[in-house]
């Protein structure tokens, strides 16, 4: 890096709330600029408050929630303003040293299933590259000699111990733990020794809108030639949707009802199976919150749908009923002429709708992305044919003892059992919600 050429280029004053702050301009060896924010006199002082800190533009600038590096900064003005005097130095290594393009890469592939140490290793970077010696050397330019250190990272206390400043105290720096930002800081702890009090963060209550796990899920795309498949239903904590086959049961509590509506809007089209139409009479429209309506769509291998449910009542968007070459053809043009669109497919060994047809048929049809809400028949068969991309399970507190959503998942076929890639958890209103990437390989 050429640290053995330190310059200096400009000082100018920078007053910040009430304090009087000056900001000295660094050039390093390498050409590179840094900065160093200085409150009050500093020269010879002992002991002094100061934070090093990595340049964030994605967390600084735009106030991104995907990590901590926003509020980090912002603290540590104001912790270092409460002071006589104290130095934040900004260092300009984007991306811990790998700079923003490759950063920005690297966030591709944490939404893809990697942590943020590991989608560096892919790109073939350092878990990381930042080097802090340049801030010991702008420390000594300005006569610092001893430090209290804003920091959660043990390799900033190592560098400055090698770089002249042993004896270092450490004063900790945590931001608020978020639905966003929650891995990143578990991956911190885990895998980079950083000092983090994460006992809260499983569920963490934190300030957003009450459909906010939807809306970190990120936009669906196209899956192995298919649309992107999102499962949701709610269940209680002993895996029950309802007390027996037939009855609906009321298990979501207001807020993720509307978190589910919020998700419909996300896509394309809604499926459910015909045992949930007889059932509930459901209408999957979006009305507990903004978006458009999602194309419904009944799986009806023997066109069982009644001719007053109110999907076939519902002006505004049509249902697509999928059935097979079995069912009956009057009852085919009697739903016809009730404006829904029938979807006749070859039956599976069971007679059923043929899930994989069915979903290359939607593809073709213009459709990306498919919601599918149930009931225990198609939750498992979805799951079995392994066309589940992400799961969103909302849980209710209570213990019922009835239907399983899910069953029947023995694996001939040499795949694994379906599981949850970079789960997450929220509190919604009084149920709880997992969400995450359905995963299952051939083993």
């Amino acid at each position: 890096m050429g640290h053995e050429v330190i310059k200096q280029l400009a000082c100018a004053r920078i007053p910040i709330g009430d304090k009087q702050f000056k900001l000295y301009l660094y050039s390093d060896g390498d050409g590179r600029e840094h900065l160093a924010l200085v409150l009050g006199d500093i020269r010879g002082r002992q002991d002094l408050l100061i934070r090093i800190h990595s340049e964030c533009f994605t967390g600084e600038v735009l106030g991104s929630g995907r990590c901590d590096c926003g509020p980090q900064l912002y603290k540590a003005i104001e912790l270092i303003g409460q002071e006589e005097a104290g130095v934040l130095i900004y260092l300009r290594q984007e991306g811990r040293g790998i700079g923003l393009l490759e950063k920005l890469r690297a966030y591709d592939l944490q939404d893809a299933g990697y942590d943020t140490v590991d989608a560096n290793i892919q790109l073939g970077h350092g878990a990381d590259e930042r080097d802090y010696a340049i801030a010991a050397h702008i420390l000594r330019d300005l006569d610092v000699q001893t430090v209290r250190v804003l920091t959660n990272n043990p390799a900033k206390m190592e560098s400055l111990e090698q770089c002249g400043f042993p004896g270092s105290n450490r004063i900790p720096l945590q931001a608020d733990i978020t639905l966003e930002n929650r891995q990143y800081l578990e991956t911190k702890v885990r895998r980079m020794r950083h000092y983090l009090d994460l006992k809260h963060s499983a569920f963490q209550h934190v300030h957003q809108s009450e459909t906010s796990p939807v809306t970190l899920m990120g936009p669906p795309g196209t899956s192995n030639g298919r649309p992107y498949v999102t499962l949701t239903y709610a269940q209680s904590i002993d895996g029950s949707i309802t007390v027996r086959r037939g009855e609906p049961m009321e298990l979501s509590c207001k807020q993720s009802l509307a978190m589910t509506h919020e998700l419909r809007a996300q896509h394309d089209a809604i499926l459910v199976g015909i045992e949930t139409v007889i059932s509930d009479d459901p209408r999957l429209t979006v009305r507990l919150a903004k978006g458009p309506n999602p194309i419904p769509v009944v799986l009806d291998s023997r066109l069982r749908i009644p001719l007053n449910s109110q999907l076939l009542k519902n002006g505004a968007v049509k249902p697509w009923i999928a059935t097979t070459n079995l069912a009956d053809t009057e009852r085919q043009s009697k739903l016809e002429e009730l404006g829904a669109k029938v979807v006749r497919l070859p039956a599976n060994p069971a007679g059923q709708v043929d899930l994989k047809i069915l979903l290359g048929e939607f593809l073709r049809a213009g459709i990306s992305s498919l919601m599918v809400e149930g009931g225990a028949r198609v939750i498992t068969s979805f799951l079995s044919a392994h066309l589940v991309d992400r799961l969103v399970l909302t849980i209710a507190p209570l213990l019922v003892g009835g239907l399983n959503a899910v069953s029947n998942l023995a694996e001939p076929n040499g795949y694994s059992f379906p599981s949850l890639h970079n789960p997450r958890y929220q509190s919604v209103g009084d149920n709880i919600v997992l969400f995450g990437n359905v995963r299952q390989t051939k083993e």
